[in-house]
C-alpha cells in the first residue's frame, strides 16, 4: 500500500464556512486521518495551499492548523504543476473568473455555491471546464447529512408508496445588527455585492429536490425583503436591498408538489433549523438536519376537526422515530472524498458543474417568478 500525495489550492477558506467546513472538518481531518483510500489500498494525502488576499489572515489561519503552504499570490499557486485540485469558497461574484482561471491552468475544480451569480456565467465555467478536460464538482452538502439520508433510505424502501407532496421549512431570526450583533456577514443583505436568500437557498433545493423526490419542472416564488434596515460588523447603519425570505412552489415530475419556506426573519417553533415533511398514500415522514420520524398507513390515526372541543390528541407522540443504524460522517467531508477519489482514480462523481448550473437555473427562474408574479417553467438543462 503506497501513499500519494494530492496538492490542493484552496481558496477563500479565511471565512466560516470555508474555514470550518471545508479547510478543518474535511481537508485537514481527511489529512490527519491519514488520507483517503483508493480502490487499489493506496492512501491519497492532501497537501494544503491556502491562498487568500490577506496575507496576514492567512499566515494566522496556517499557523493554528499547522498548513505549511501559504500565499497571497494566486497566479503563482497555480502555476505550480504539483498542484492538482483548486477550491474556491470566496464570494459568488469572484467564483465564474476565478473558476475560469483555474481551469486555464489545467486545474481540477471544485467549488462552493452558487457557482456564478447568473446562469449565462454559470454555463460558461461549465462550458470551460469540458473543453479542458478537466474535473469538476460543486458542494451539494445537504444531500449528506443525516435526516436527508433516511429520507432517501425510506424512497428507496418503498415506504412512502406514490409521495404526493413535500413541505419545507429554513431559517431562524438574523438579528438586525444594531442592539445584537448579525449571526450572517452583512453582505448577505445587499443585492450588489450577491447578497439575498433566494439566490444562497434555492441552488440547495434544486438538488435536495432532483435528487431525493423528482426534477423541478415549474415553480411559483415570491421574496421578500422584510426588514430594510441592518446594521454592519462595524454598527453602521445600511440598507438591505436583497430579499431576506423566499416562499416558493415547485411542481416536480411525476405531479409531486412541493413547498418550501426560506427565512432569515422567522422565529424557530420547530424540531430543527430545517425540516423536510414528505407525505405519500401508505406514510409520512419529518426529517431535520439529523432526525427522522415517520407514521405508516396502518398507524395513521383517525383525528376528527370539532373546533367546539379542545384538542385532547398529542399528534407528536403518533410518530416513530428512525434509529441512528450507521454512522454519520461530516457531509462536507464525505463529499470531499468522493470528489478527491474521482480525481485520482476516475471513481463516479454527479455533483459536477453542471448540477451547480441547475442551481443557478433555478434562481433565475425564481427571481423572473417574483418579478413577473406567474409560474416559470424550467426547462431541461445540459451541457
Amino acid at each position: 500500500m503506497a501513499t500519494k500525495r494530492i496538492g490542493i489550492i484552496m481558496h477563500g477558506v479565511t471565512g466560516r464556512m470555508g474555514m470550518n467546513q471545508h479547510l478543518i472538518r474535511s481537508i485537514l481531518a481527511i489529512r490527519d486521518q491519514g488520507g483517503v483510500t483508493l480502490s487499489n489500498g493506496d492512501r491519497l494525502l492532501p497537501d494544503v495551499h491556502v491562498v487568500g488576499r490577506n496575507l496576514e489572515k492567512v499566515q494566522e489561519l496556517a499557523k493554528n492548523c499547522n498548513v505549511a503552504r501559504v500565499s497571497a499570490d494566486l497566479d503563482a499557486a497555480l502555476a505550480n504543476k504539483d498542484d492538482a485540485i483548486f477550491f474556491d469558497a470566496g464570494t459568488t461574484q469572484m467564483r465564474p473568473t476565478l473558476l475560469q482561471k483555474a481551469i486555464a491552468a489545467g486545474k481540477h475544480v471544485y467549488c462552493e455555491k452558487p457557482i456564478a451569480t447568473n446562469l449565462k456565467e454559470a454555463l460558461e465555467v461549465v462550458a470551460a471546464a469540458s473543453r479542458a478536460g478537466v474535473k469538476h464538482g460543486t458542494v451539494q452538502d445537504k444531500l449528506f447529512l443525516p435526516g436527508l439520508m433516511k429520507l432517501a433510505a425510506l424512497r428507496d424502501a418503498a415506504f412512502f408508496g406514490k409521495i404526493l407532496s413535500v413541505r419545507g421549512e429554513f431559517g431562524y431570526w438574523v438579528f438586525e445588527g444594531d442592539w445584537q450583533p448579525a449571526q450572517r456577514p452583512s453582505w448577505n443583505y445587499r443585492a450588489e455585492d450577491g447578497g439575498g436568500i433566494i439566490l444562497d437557498m434555492i441552488c440547495h433545493w434544486r438538488y435536495v429536490l432532483d435528487n431525493l423526490f423528482g426534477e423541478v419542472k415549474a415553480l411559483s416564488c415570491l421574496g421578500k425583503t422584510h426588514i430594510p434596515d441592518r446594521w454592519d460588523e462595524d454598527g453602521k447603519h445600511y440598507e438591505a436591498t436583497a430579499d431576506d425570505a423566499a416562499y416558493a412552489t415547485f411542481e416536480l415530475e411525476g405531479g409531486i408538489v412541493a413547498q418550501i419556506n426560506s427565512s432569515w426573519v422567522t422565529r424557530v417553533n420547530r424540531d430543527d433549523l430545517v425540516t423536510f415533511h414528505v407525505d405519500g398514500t401508505h406514510g409520512s415522514a419529518v426529517a431535520g438536519l439529523w432526525d427522522c420520524v415517520i407514521q405508516p398507513r396502518m398507524a395513521t390515526p383517525r383525528p376528527v376537526w370539532n373546533p367546539d372541543q379542545k384538542q385532547t390528541m398529542k399528534f407528536r407522540d403518533d410518530w416513530q422515530k428512525l434509529p441512528d443504524n450507521r454512522t454519520y460522517d461530516n457531509g462536507f467531508k464525505v463529499q470531499w472524498e468522493m470528489f478527491l477519489r474521482h480525481v485520482a482514480e476516475d471513481a463516479p462523481y454527479k455533483y459536477t458543474l453542471l448540477e451547480g448550473a441547475k442551481g443557478v437555473q433555478l434562481v433565475e427562474c425564481a427571481l423572473e417568478s417574483w418579478k413577473e408574479r406567474r409560474w416559470i417553467d424550467v426547462p431541461a438543462l445540459k451541457a
